[in-house]
């Protein structure tokens, strides 16, 4: 439900989210008071030592405020308890108790600096237990205290008065357009500043220059268009995902429609053309993956790695030349050749070096498969995350191909970096030097996924025959008529619903479209939906089948947003806007879409074991389209399906399975 509003600001929770922090602390409260009723019952004759009487006082007024905070607790729970997430009606009395229990911290912070003063005088001589418990009671009441100004902390929204403000305003249609124009101006500038803020304390350990400031700014402004029109708390949200993610697994147990089954039943030509493709994309898949240099190789050899690159790095280490960048001890460049399996002379050069929009890659010669490999790292660094979200839409005109292609900005600036660094530098002239007869194969993941395919549009021209592999590459990448001319020379992997190939700014737009309607029109109280996900997510079992408002419409009638979700926007949603003439795969103006590159090989799980400690997964694979993606899908492996370890693995499995039944 929208912010609650108190001392005039609207803060980061709403007056259904007191149940569960509420409930602990009551309990919390409860067995205090039961302790202390105890100890004082049982030393009740025992307070006539010097300066009993001080304590016996401070237990007797410490009993009455626990009793005042316990009564207050159990009504805050009990009417937080009431209603659901779109119908604060039953609620309408929690601000009056949360007044009360806020009112009670002064008196209990008060009696707990007394007990802390009383408790460390040493002309007190009464038992020792007496004092130990008391002295406990008085550490958790700071406790109590400290955690309550950090969960403050927490829940405090910086534009909390000015959103406040806005809301109230944009109901009045009386305000003068010049008037209410310049108070929107002001809301946006502010939110702004805010999330640049935000940014640049988490970049704090970065040395920042005038790239990363303008970064800084156009995310800030990412962040404050995308959240600008909802007026959502994070356990809205979070409640929102659990119910999609039951909601998604319902639709998934249906049976499918004849029709649906046939489209994705391949032919014979296009079987064999996927068992090359698989092939390759397994081989490929390890020069991408060593791109993570000693982080990967840690991972994913956790007792042996260390002892291995300690006995194995140092011994042939590249001259000054072939290496840029730092790599200290020689891990980044060991591990390499450990994953690869390629020696010291197959590398003609390796960058290690790291700025936002500007990422490692190496280029080596791969003798089995007679290729020049040029391998980009994915995301490992905040410069890394940075240029991630620079998603801006910018042009791409190809010279003799195409003339307005769009394409994700902080990416295309990373692939434009390495481009300039392979022609202007010579990299490739040396390598196909070495190897003229060689053909020039891309690859990434992740990150360097999209870099790889964005490097090889660019390298096309030059080299006809080139190939790109890109392993879950980002969704938002190229537009439509980019994506369609990258067919014929990228092969883009996506295994299960890994969440990077599906982020795109419509798609998060229609996620957030999707949290609104199932959040405002479900039937059940937010603790209720949030411990059955929790329950459903760790567990599993059947998935929830509560009834919502919106059971029994037709699709037209949910083509406008219902009152309850009205309730939840601060102003119309861009989605919306799109509906109003066309479906909701339709994106909002000021987002275009953008689709993964090339032809799309899609991993799934066909089967696997129910055990935890059991490994026995099988993976099908089958080409697929730019529409399967177009929407983010909520599962507890939508960020497991995204590591390449999964990928590889997944390429590694299928690519053994099609040998073995080749061999048969």
């Amino acid at each position: 439900m929208p912010g609650r509003c108190v001392f005039g600001r609207r803060w980061a929770i709403g007056s259904d989210d007191f149940v569960l922090p509420g409930a602990f602390e009551l309990s919390v409260r409860l067995l205090w008071w039961v302790g202390i009723l105890a100890l004082y019952a049982v030393h009740k004759g025992q307070f006539n030592c010097p300066g009993g009487g001080l304590l016996h006082s401070y237990l007797l007024v410490l009993l009455i405020l626990l009793a005042s905070i316990i009564c207050a607790l159990s009504a805050l729970v009990y009417i937080s308890m009431q209603g659901t997430i779109s119908n604060p009606g039953p609620r309408k009395s929690l601000p009056k108790l949360l007044y009360t229990r806020l009112l009670l911290y002064l008196p209990e912070f008060i009696w707990a600096v007394v007990g802390a003063v009383w408790v460390s005088d040493s002309s007190v001589r009464c038992e020792k237990t007496v004092i130990n418990v008391i002295m406990g009671t008085v550490i958790a009441s700071w406790v109590i205290i400290i955690f309550t100004i950090i969960g403050v902390v927490i829940v405090f929204d910086p534009l909390g008065g000015k959103k406040t403000f806005y809301l109230t305003s944009s109901v009045n249609r009386n305000l003068e357009s010049s008037q209410s124009g310049q108070l929107l101006y002001n809301v946006k500038n502010t939110a702004t500043r805010v999330w640049e803020k935000r940014i640049r304390l988490l970049c704090c350990c970065i040395v920042q220059n005038d790239d990363h400031r303008v970064a800084f700014t156009s995310i800030a402004e990412l962040f404050r268009t995308y959240f600008s029109d909802t007026d959502l708390v994070p356990s809205d949200i979070a409640a929102g995902l659990t119910l999609l993610h039951q909601e998604q697994d319902k639709m998934e147990s249906c049976p499918k429609e004849p029709e649906e089954v046939l489209c994705h039943s391949p032919t014979s030509l296009a079987t064999d053309d996927l068992d090359i493709e698989l092939e390759n994309a397994a081989h490929y898949m390890l020069f991408a993956a060593a791109a993570y240099g000693w982080p990967y190789y840690i991972y994913t050899n956790p007792f042996t790695a260390l002892c291995k690159l300690n006995g194995d790095c140092c011994r042939n280490r590249p001259t000054d030349s072939d290496i840029t960048g730092s790599d200290r001890h020689s891990f980044h460049f060991g591990s390499i050749l450990k994953i690869t399996g390629l020696q010291y002379r197959d590398f003609i050069h390796i960058s290690f070096h790291n700025k936002i929009y500007e990422i490692p890659f190496f280029v080596a010669l791969d003798h089995r498969k007679e290729a020049i490999v040029v391998a980009v790292r994915g995301t490992l660094s905040f410069e890394d995350i940075l240029t991630d979200l620079s998603a801006d839409c910018e042009d791409l005109t190809l010279e003799d191909v195409l003339e307005n292609g769009f394409v994700h900005k902080g990416i295309t600036q990373a692939a434009s970096y390495i481009y300039r660094k392979l022609i202007n530098d010579g990299i490739l002239n040396q390598a196909f030097t070495i190897a003229p007869e060689y053909k020039l194969v891309i690859v990434g993941h992740s990150l360097g996924g999209g870099t790889a395919s964005i490097l090889a549009i660019m390298l096309r021209n030059s080299f006809p025959t080139l190939r790109c592999y890109a392993f879950s590459p980002p969704g938002g990448l190229l537009s439509k008529s980019l994506a369609d001319y990258t067919k014929h020379f990228i092969v883009s992997v996506i295994v299960g619903k890994d969440l990077v190939a599906r982020l795109s700014m419509p798609n998060m737009e229609d996620l957030k479209r999707r949290i609104v309607r199932i959040v405002a029109n479900c039937n059940k109280p937010k603790y209720q939906i949030l411990l059955r996900g929790c329950w459903y997510e760790v567990f599993g079992g059947d998935p929830d089948n509560s009834p919502t408002e919106l059971d029994g419409r037709n699709q037209d009638a949910l083509t406008q947003p219902l009152l309850a979700e009205e309730s939840l926007m601060v102003r119309r949603s861009p989605s919306y806007n799109a509906l109003e003439d066309e479906s909701h795969l339709n994106s909002p103006p000021q987002y275009p879409h953008l689709y993964l590159p090339g032809k799309i090989i899609h991993i799934v799980e066909e089967s696997s074991s129910r055990r935890l400690c059991s490994s026995d997964i099988k993976y099908t694979a089958r080409w697929s389209n730019e529409t399967v993606f177009s929407s983010i899908l909520i599962s507890p492996k939508m960020i497991t399906d995204h590591m390449p370890d999964v990928v590889l693995k997944a390429l590694n499995s299928l690519s053994q399975e099609r040998g073995s039944c080749i061999s048969c």
